[in-house]
């Protein structure tokens, strides 16, 4: 049986009530004195390191959503990031804002170390699911799988709020963590692959198919394993998942080193001698 918990976040996930309230939005709320509802001439006027600083952090916010693969958008965010800590030191966002650059640009444990310190300044800080999918990874990458797998779990009921090509991979990688945690994490790896399957598109669907297939065969649910396969999957799956690691969707920390044992699931009704090897 699934736990009670986990049907509960995967229908908010579902349903998009995880995303309420602004959480998406992640504008530091110091900002809304010059940039918000509240703002107004007389505000702007008086608090120009304020203002300087929010702008800095609307560029950077902007230059993240714009970098792709590491490129020199994110490199740009980093430098914003401290500038901003510097026009203004000891908030919470020039650090969370230097975290997601790190994690953009592969520096997983200096976007650790960032987002750590944004969620010591304040609490609610990592509430974004942007952030709490830069440090689930950043966590995973450096091998601090409890921590990744906590900040899955916060993230999953707000996945809504991901950008579509994100919420597919994000589910991949909270499913590959829950099944690196073994026999108690079974129930919570189908889960997450089941709402993945549903969710995700292209690469990351065929992924979630292969880790729910392996999941629930763990789980001695050989013959719902198999059904799952004998739709979904058809032909030699290593392809794909070469493609899956060059994609990033598999990584270190979520799921490479499971992937000869996707591979082999992926094969045993198709070529069964190439699923034993």
């Amino acid at each position: 049986m699934i736990p009670a918990a986990l049907i509960w976040i995967f229908a908010q996930a579902g349903s998009g009530l995880g995303s309420a309230g602004g959480v998406a939005n992640a504008r530091p709320l110091e900002c809304d004195v010059v940039d918000g509802a509240r703002a107004n001439v007389w505000e702007r006027a008086k608090s120009p390191a304020l203002r300087h600083y929010c702008d800095l952090l609307a560029s950077g916010a902007t230059k993240i959503v714009s970098a792709v693969n590491g490129t020199s958008m994110a490199n740009e965010a980093l430098a914003l990031a401290d500038e901003a800590e510097h026009v203004l030191p000891g908030r919470a966002a020039p650090m969370l804002l230097k975290g997601r650059a790190a994690a953009s640009l592969g520096k997983y444990s200096d976007a650790l170390d960032a987002l750590r310190e944004a969620k010591k300044r304040d609490e609610h800080a990592l509430d974004d699911p942007q952030a709490l999918l830069a440090l689930g990874r950043a966590a995973a990458r450096t091998s601090h799988a409890e921590e990744a797998r906590r900040a899955y779990q916060m993230l999953l009921p707000r996945a809504s709020a991901l950008a579509p090509n994100d919420r597919g991979v994000a589910y991949d990688e909270a499913g590959m963590i829950a099944l690196a945690a073994g026999p108690p994490a079974l129930e919570e790896a189908i889960a997450t692959f089941r709402q993945a399957e549903r969710d995700a598109q292209d690469l990351p669907q065929t992924v979630a198919v292969l880790g729910l297939a392996l999941s629930l065969d763990r789980n001695g649910e050989h013959a719902e394993a198999k059904a799952v396969l004998d739709e979904r999957i058809h032909g030699d799956p290593r392809p794909l998942l070469k493609n899956a690691i060059a994609a990033g969707v598999l990584g270190p920390g979520t799921g490479d080193d499971e992937v000869d044992a996707l591979a082999a699931i992926g094969l045993e009704g198709s070529d069964p001698t190439a699923a034993r090897d």
